[in-house]
Order: C-alpha cells, then structure tokens, then sequence
C-alpha cells in the first residue's frame, strides 16, 4: 500500500494557491508561481501591493476592497453553514462594502480575509478523520472556485489602478 494524500489536503492545497500564490520552485495548478521579483500571485499577496488609494477606485462599478470584503465573508459564511449549520439569511449584497476604504480599514480588509481564510482550513482540516464526504468536498470545491473567479477579478482591476 502506497501513501497518498488525503483528499481535502489536495483541495487544500489548491485553496492554499488561490489565497496565498504558488511557493518558489514548486508547480502550481493554476495560478503563476512567482513574479519574476519573487512576489506570490495568490489573492493575499496581490491585495498587499495595492494601497488603500489605488484600490478604492471605482472601477466599472466595483473595487477591490469591495471584492476583498465579499470573498471573506464567503469563507465565513461557508464555516458557518458547513460547522454551524447556519443557513442564513446572508447580506451577500452588502458583503462587498465599504468600497472605498483607508489605509487602516484596507489593512483590516485584508486582516479580515486572512482570519477567514486560516478559520475555514482549521475547520476543514478537523473533518480528515471522517468518512470521504460529497458535502464538505463540495465546499471546499465551491471556496476555491470563489477565491479563485475574485483573484482573477481583482488581478485584472489592479491592471488599471
């Protein structure tokens, strides 16, 4: 018998790239390894190198901040319907505000996205010792295709700030 990964890590793992970006000299699945300056692409480390300025632009009706906003409340959201067995309802139309923020509230902003993040793998990582499950599978699957459309959104925004 071979060892192999269990599955929610190789979900994991991907959700780990949309957030965090590839890691020097290794593959990624998706998203670019590294900058040619050695900066990650993931959804975190692209916020980090707007300002709260740049990034509050309205830009065809939206703005970063905005997506950052709504991308961590969807991590939250997601661990309280998958843990807790809430089922809403979800202000998901004001998740994407404020839309222009400060320096202070950017970085809170992105403070917020990364206890999200870090919430949701701790809870997904309990569930391991329990049978393969459709559900959390599908959560999983669900978070990072989220994470992933607003990295490409915010990713072709940043290109006109």
């Amino acid at each position: 018998m071979t060892d192999s990964q269990h599955y929610l890590d190789g979900l994991l793992d991907i959700l780990q790239e949309a957030l965090e970006g590839g890691k020097p000299g290794e593959g990624t699945a998706f998203v670019e390894n590294t900058r040619p300056d050695g900066a990650a692409h993931g959804l975190r480390p692209t916020l980090a190198r707007v300002g709260a300025a740049q990034a509050s632009r309205d830009i065809r009706g939206a703005s970063i901040p905005g997506h950052a906003q709504h991308a961590a409340f969807h991590l939250e959201v997601a661990v309280r319907w998958d843990r807790d067995g809430d089922r809403g309802p979800f202000d998901w139309q004001g998740s994407f505000q404020p839309e222009q923020v400060n320096e202070q509230e950017w970085q809170a902003a992105q403070a917020r996205l990364k206890r999200a993040y870090e919430e949701f793998v701790s809870f997904a990582r309990t569930l391991k010792d329990q049978p393969a499950n459709g559900d959390i599978a599908s959560s999983v699957a669900g978070v990072t295709a989220h994470a992933a459309y607003h990295l490409g959104a915010i990713r072709q925004m940043v290109k006109e700030v």
